[in-house]
C-alpha cells in the first residue's frame, strides 16, 4: 500500500494553477504574468534567504514563513514582468503611461513603478491560482515574504513576485502558526 499518495500529485496541480493564472483575465488581453513552480533546491534557497531577510527587525516574520515553505511539498512564483503600460493614464503610479518607463527604477525589495494596472492583472492571476487549489483541497497561502527572497536570488525576471507554497497535511500547516 502507498502512504500518503496525495503528496504525488502536487506538481499536477501546481501546474493546473499556473493555467488558471494563464487564463485569467488581463488588460487589454496583453499578458506580462509569469510564472513557475520552483525545484527543490530552489524551495531550499529560497527559505535560507528568508531566514537571511528575517534578521530585520520589521521582516521577523520572515523565518516563521521559511520553516511553512520547508514544510510544503510544493512551491509557485507568480510576478509581473511589466514592459509597458496599459494606456488609460489613470496616474496611480504617480505618471502617466508616456512617461512612466522613463523614470529611474527604484529597487528596495520590489521594483518600480511599475503600472498598477498591470499589477492589478497580476492581483487577478493569483486569484485565479489559488481558487484552483482550493477546489482540489491544496492548502496554500499568498507569501511576499517568499517572493522577495526568489527576487534576491534573481529565480524570476519581475518586478513584484509572489510565491505561494501548497501543503497536503491533516492539518493546514499555514494556520494557526507561532505569533511573530
Amino acid at each position: 500500500m502507498e502512504l500518503n499518495p496525495e503528496k504525488e500529485v502536487i506538481e499536477i496541480v501546481a501546474k493546473l494553477m499556473l493555467i488558471s493564472a494563464r487564463t485569467a483575465p488581463k488588460a487589454k488581453g496583453e499578458d506580462e504574468i509569469v510564472t513557475g513552480i520552483v525545484t527543490p533546491e530552489e524551495k531550499e534557497a529560497i527559505a535560507r534567504e528568508m531566514e537571511k531577510l528575517g534578521e530585520k527587525e520589521t521582516h521577523k516574520f520572515f523565518k516563521r514563513d521559511a520553516q511553512n515553505v520547508r514544510d510544503a511539498e510544493g512551491l509557485i512564483l507568480i510576478g509581473l514582468n511589466f514592459k509597458k503600460p496599459v494606456g488609460v493614464n489613470c496616474g496611480t503610479c504617480g505618471y502617466d503611461c508616456n512617461t512612466i518607463l522613463k523614470q529611474k527604477t527604484h529597487e528596495i525589495e520590489y521594483a518600480g513603478p511599475v503600472c498598477t494596472i498591470r499589477a492589478i492583472d497580476l492581483g487577478i492571476a493569483v486569484g485565479s491560482l489559488v481558487s484552483v487549489a482550493k477546489e482540489l483541497g491544496v492548502d496554500n497561502r499568498v507569501m511576499y515574504s517568499v517572493g522577495v527572497a526568489a527576487r534576491k536570488l534573481g529565480l524570476m525576471d519581475a518586478q513584484i513576485i509572489l510565491g505561494i507554497p501548497l501543503s497536503v497535511k491533516g492539518k493546514n500547516i499555514f494556520f494557526d502558526r507561532k505569533p511573530i
